[in-house]
């Protein structure tokens, strides 16, 4: 309930040999305001819970001088919301700038980029900037919660640009409910407002700008309002793949997408019950290990394991689930009432946003899981 009583592992076991992700990572607060529909993560980890400023800046220090890391990243679901944040970066700025040591934020909301702060933290080592619209219109990020409207987008981008920052990653989603071929071609016209928004703004053109826009196929996950959506056939995700493709046109803007086989895998996997165990000891005896690196992966080993089991992945992973049916995650509570699921799921069919946990408290239950304090929210 308490993170600033809680412990944390500031002297973390230190590789080697160099990996991937060599930096320090400090934990702002746990659970999200703002209730995206798409998003397990932020109704399993409720109810919001934050640590202090002094706690966040002695956790850092305190792991920086452990491990001997020069970067440090402040992590939570949306650490733009972290109420402490300006501060709890200027403590650790004033002590990480001498030894030349970086602190960085993850993806960053649109709607309260605050270029002061970014300038001051990419001071050490500047690199792109990463916003999350997951929808290219605004009908569609309307539908998923996502309360950040293009005009606040192309702002921000307006800011960064004439900040001097030249590199804007974009991350949307593919196959949400209700989602047309108009919203996936919104998502090219998005990345080519941006790129009209750099002409304009930018005081380096001759640096050039660097746009990229990365999709991912959407998994309706168990205790969101979406886990009873079916996903979209792989073939249908390669369609709108191709679509997408075929709408930037921009030589400035590039494109990546989510492999649609191992997306399939994980949405049969999320939403299956007690017989999945059989297909992954399958898989297991198969000779599979690590199969969430890519370099491992085989569809074919886990298409395989299914068949063996007598199962079909699709009655898992492409199947919408009636209101009424007893879901098998059911037995599991994670404090946030199935009601208030059902509701923000008819929110979503009728495109209405509903408010962050800030503006107004939901009445989700989760508050109820708190041994001591309230909710930050």
């Amino acid at each position: 309930s308490n993170l600033d009583k809680s412990y944390y592992p500031t002297a973390p076991i230190v590789p080697s040999t160099e990996i991937v992700h060599d930096r320090v990572n400090v934990e702002l607060f746990r659970g999200c305001v703002r209730g995206c529909r798409f998003c397990q993560a932020g109704y399993v980890y409720r109810p919001i819970r934050a640590r202090s400023a002094e706690r966040v800046i002695e956790i850092g220090k305190e792991s920086l001088k452990n491990t001997g890391c020069q970067e440090a990243t402040l992590l939570s679901l949306s650490s733009s919301d972290y109420k402490h944040l300006t501060e709890a970066c200027d403590g650790l700025l004033d002590w990480c700038e001498p030894q030349n040591i970086s602190l960085s934020l993850p993806s960053l909301r649109a709607d309260n980029f605050s270029m002061d702060l970014m300038s001051r933290l990419q001071k050490v080592r500047r690199g792109g900037l990463t916003f999350a619209p997951e929808a290219g219109t605004q009908r569609l990020r309307d539908v998923i919660n996502k309360n950040v409207t293009e005009e606040e987008l192309l702002n921000t981008c307006r800011i960064a640009f004439e900040g001097g920052w030249n590199g804007i990653k974009l991350y949307f989603m593919l196959g949400l409910p209700t989602e047309t071929d108009e919203d996936v071609k919104g998502i090219a016209d998005l990345a080519a407002q941006v790129l009209h928004v750099w002409r304009q703004y930018s005081p380096n053109k001759q640096r050039g700008v660097r746009i990229t826009v990365s999709t991912s196929c959407f998994i309706p996950k168990p205790h969101s309002p979406f886990q009873w959506e079916p996903q979209v056939s792989m073939e249908e995700y390669k369609r709108r793949v191709n679509l997408l493709r075929e709408s930037i046109t921009a030589k400035n803007v590039s494109y990546n997408w989510h492999d649609p086989d191992t997306s399939f895998v994980e949405a049969a996997l999320s939403r299956g019950d007690r017989k999945i165990a059989d297909v992954i000891e399958a898989v297991w005896r198969d000779g599979g290990r690590m199969e969430a690196w890519s370099d491992y992966f085989r569809f074919s080993r886990w298409m395989k394991a299914f068949e063996t089991c007598g199962l079909d992945p699709e009655f898992y992973a492409s199947r919408e689930r009636g209101e009424d049916e007893v879901l098998p995650w059911y037995r599991v509570s994670m404090g946030v009432r199935t009601s208030l699921l059902l509701r923000e799921r008819h929110r979503a069919y009728e495109a209405q946003l509903s408010p962050d946990c800030r503006a107004a408290c939901s009445a989700c239950g989760a508050a109820k899981l708190l041994m001591e304090g309230e909710c930050d929210g």
